[in-house]
């Protein structure tokens, strides 16, 4: 599987343990940084990974913040990505198999590696199944779609 990886400052060395478990399992990972402890703007790395993802650059994303809090709003900002916030293997797993998001995020804060690379493994090694989570799914994707054909003239939030 082909999976489009990046983070923050806070997240680097999550990140780079993240890559090595990935790639020791074989997916091929597009590395989307940060390279380094400097400082970076989560927003310019999560909209870069979601933009490639909604695109099909890559199959799935990983996205790691400090809270991974911030990375999936940032995510979910770009039309038709919706993003899972997961620090636990049965809500990875739900991730994909109740609500097809193609993003997985994470806080380096809040997760310590070995529980990281569990939370990742079950959200890889698990597949959309549709039924009634399809239905809604699909009522999230109708609302963007009205949202966007609408010229996106919501209110602007602050």
């Amino acid at each position: 599987m082909k999976i489009a990886l990046g983070c923050d400052h806070n997240a680097y060395e999550l990140k780079e343990v993240i890559k090595d478990f990935l790639n020791e399992d074989g997916h091929e990972v597009i590395d989307y940084g940060c390279h380094s402890c400097n400082a970076v703007d989560y927003p310019d790395v999560a909209f870069e990974v979601a933009n490639d993802i909604r695109d099909g650059k890559a199959n799935r994303g990983i996205l790691i913040c400090g809270t991974g809090i911030g990375v999936a709003i940032a995510a979910g900002k770009v039309p038709g990505i919706r993003a899972a916030l997961c620090h636990d293997t049965y809500s990875a797993e739900r991730a994909q198999k109740s609500n097809n998001a193609q993003i997985l995020t994470m806080g380096s804060q809040i997760i310590g590696p070995e529980l990281a690379k569990h939370v990742v493994e079950r959200y890889i090694n698990s597949e959309f199944t549709g039924g009634n989570s399809g239905r809604k799914v699909q009522k999230i994707i109708d609302q963007e779609n009205e949202y966007l054909a609408q010229g996106g003239n919501y209110e602007k939030a602050n």
